[in-house]
């Protein structure tokens, strides 16, 4: 939430009010230049508070909208062809104070994960509610489709260990008599895998996507797509 914006046109407002009213008070006892003048200035005070307020509404809502938070980094070792080891580490939560790391083996040309999401309508993303999620797949893809029913494959739950709040399920049973909620959901995010690529998957408040943030990861972005 960005408070200064709602602030100011608060305290622009209120200060308006005392001076119009003070100004009105002024005109209807006779003092007409003094209580002008209060009412030009009060005046002047609420149109800049309502201007102040618009455009914070403004600045608010393109930051709720365009808000993002991260969720995995994966990092890939070429293990041999068309195989390699992925580094999967998670933010810290609850569960994990101290974030969560595991490896993974996978083949293919790609590596993709699929989340489990809850939307929420625009106006609830205002109002301060953030795109839910829950990781629930880590698994190869093939760049050829003749690959992808030939090769071997690879996935792996990423699902909430047993004893974990599941947010999904809590969301699913309850969307029906929710009306902020837009959708709920399965989404993903695929890049092509590379000795030494390191990426960074973010959650917007539409879905996944996925960045790559060194050298390596970057030329498999320019050269792994055909």
């Amino acid at each position: 939430m960005i408070w200064w914006w709602w602030i100011l046109p608060a305290v622009s407002a209120l200060l308006g009010t005392v001076v119009l009213l003070r100004g009105l008070g002024g005109l209807f006892g006779g003092r007409w230049i003094g209580g002008l003048l209060g009412s030009t200035i009060g005046a002047g005070l609420l149109a800049a508070g309502a201007v102040t307020a618009l455009a914070g509404l403004d600045v608010q809502t393109y930051a709720r909208l365009t808000y993002e938070r991260p969720v995995a980094t994966i990092e890939t070792r070429q293990l041999g062809p068309q195989l390699y080891e992925a580094t999967l580490t998670q933010p810290a939560d609850e569960a994990n104070p101290n974030g969560k790391v595991a490896r993974y083996q996978i083949h293919g040309d790609q590596w993709r994960i699929e989340a489990r999401v809850l939307k929420w309508k625009p106006w609830a993303n205002i109002l301060g509610l953030d795109a839910q999620y829950r990781l629930d797949r880590l698994s190869g893809r093939y760049e050829s489709t003749q690959d992808e029913l030939t090769a071997p494959r690879s996935a792996y739950d990423l699902g909430p260990e047993a004893g974990n709040i599941d947010l999904w399920k809590m969301a699913r049973k309850s969307a029906r008599f929710a009306p902020m909620v837009d959708s709920l959901y399965g989404g993903g995010a695929f890049m092509p895998m590379a000795d030494g690529a390191r990426y960074e998957v973010w959650l917007t408040q539409n879905g996944l996507i996925a960045r790559p943030v060194n050298k390596e990861a970057n030329e498999a972005g320019a050269s792994g797509w055909n």
